[in-house]
């Protein structure tokens, strides 16, 4: 299976790796083909890895994660082009976060989401909003926060969904732990748990926490 991973932040490059580990082939995408953080990851995780544009990326893979800031997320899909988007199953990580006067913002919040503006400007990609509430180091090692800690899927397409979850549990998420909330629509509700997140970050001093869901009968 071959994956696409937008973005070369640290939650792209941490992503890529271990779905590397996994067996996985990866191009890291990026705007430009030569971009030297890419080119440099590639190196370093091995023959499996692969650099180049965001439409060398995703012209090939079966899976495309985006992992590009939600502010630019939608311009960085456009550059990737609608006919290597169309049928595949896309994993948004990405918040609409950003800092103004030392203020986190969302935007958009509460009405939108961007996970809903990209099922829009690409409706024949399958979108599911994922693993946007952890840490990347969490994402792809649950196990650095003890106990049956939660995560959260949101799209249209179920057998999408389903995909995505089998991925999740090769990170090490099991499937009791990973919530399905529904449609794409939901994906506004998980993106404004950023605050909380980030409050969070402020007091422990860490990323290694998550929330727990606990249900009565």
């Amino acid at each position: 299976m071959r994956f696409a991973v937008l973005g070369t932040g640290e939650v792209g490059c941490t992503l890529g790796s271990r779905l590397v580990e996994l067996g996985y082939e990866v191009t890291l995408g990026s705007r430009v083909r030569d971009n030297p953080i890419a080119v440099e990851w590639a190196t370093a995780a091995g023959g499996r890895a692969h650099a180049g544009t965001f439409a060398d990326a995703a012209a090939t893979a079966d899976m495309v994660v985006n992992a590009v800031g939600g502010r630019v997320a939608l311009d960085a899909l456009r550059a990737t082009g609608a006919e290597n988007l169309d049928g595949r199953i896309l994993v948004d990580v990405c918040n609409p976060v950003s800092f103004e006067d030392g203020q986190l913002r969302l935007e958009p919040a509460e009405s939108d989401s961007v996970g809903e503006q990209i099922q829009r400007a690409f409706p024949h990609a399958r979108v599911v909003k994922t693993l946007n509430t952890v840490n990347c180091q969490v994402m792809v090692a649950p196990g650095r926060v003890p106990g049956g800690h939660n995560l959260f899927v949101c799209g249209d397409d179920a057998d999408a969904k389903q995909q995505v979850t089998q991925l999740l549990g090769e990170f090490g998420w099991s499937s009791e732990r990973v919530l399905d909330l529904g449609g794409i629509r939901s994906a506004r509700s998980v993106e404004m748990l950023l605050p909380l997140w980030f409050g969070l970050f402020q007091k422990f001093g860490h990323a290694d926490f998550n929330i727990e869901v606990r249900r009565g009968h």
